[in-house]
């Protein structure tokens, strides 16, 4: 079994990759220590430095992935910075936002990065469209998952396995195991 290190402190996000990458007899070990993250408007040059910063100072192969929601009557807000606004402000303010907004259209975004030591990264982009349902529903999944509505359910109201087989991580993670080096 191939062994790949992903650098995140998303418990969820790790959880995720693990149970899709195992299907595909790759083991992923979560590393914690994090890495500094750009200030940008896109999430790939966040998840490309983050892989190669990461990779030069583990120096082993590694993943990182970088996700964000992006919600079209807010210009795209708050993607990259979904994680920092969901912690900070949460479901509930989110849809605050949305009260008197007819397009609720989104997008769930991931991007794998992976990068080798002394080499440059590579990214992997996956996205599923959505809308923004107009209260949380569902106790499963994790993050935006009980606003993030799919074909009239929410992630947070689908099992592990069914969101795991459509999600934008999985999109990503399967271009990331089609580019891998057998």
């Amino acid at each position: 079994m191939r062994k790949i290190v992903f650098v995140t402190g998303n418990n969820g996000k790790f959880s995720e990759a693990r149970s899709i990458l195992a299907a595909k007899n790759i083991e992923l070990i979560q590393n914690s220590d994090g890495y500094p993250e750009l200030q940008e408007d896109e999430l790939e040059p966040i998840a490309s430095f983050g892989a190669k910063w990461a990779a030069e100072k583990l120096q082993i192969p590694v993943m990182v992935d970088d996700s964000g929601l992006f919600i079209n009557a807010l210009n795209g807000f708050p993607g990259p910075y979904s994680a920092f606004v969901e912690s900070k402000i949460g479901n509930k303010r989110v849809l605050k936002l949305m009260e008197d907004e007819d397009d609720r259209k989104s997008v769930f975004k991931s991007v794998i990065g992976y990068c080798e030591p002394g080499k440059e990264a590579v990214v992997f982009t996956g996205t599923v469209e959505g809308h923004i349902s107009f209260e949380e529903r569902g106790t499963g999944g994790f993050g935006y998952d009980p606003i993030f509505e799919y074909h009239g359910r929410t992630f947070a109201e689908m099992t592990d396995e069914e969101k795991n087989k459509l999600s934008h991580r999985r999109r990503a993670l399967d271009k990331f195991f089609e580019w891998l080096p057998k």
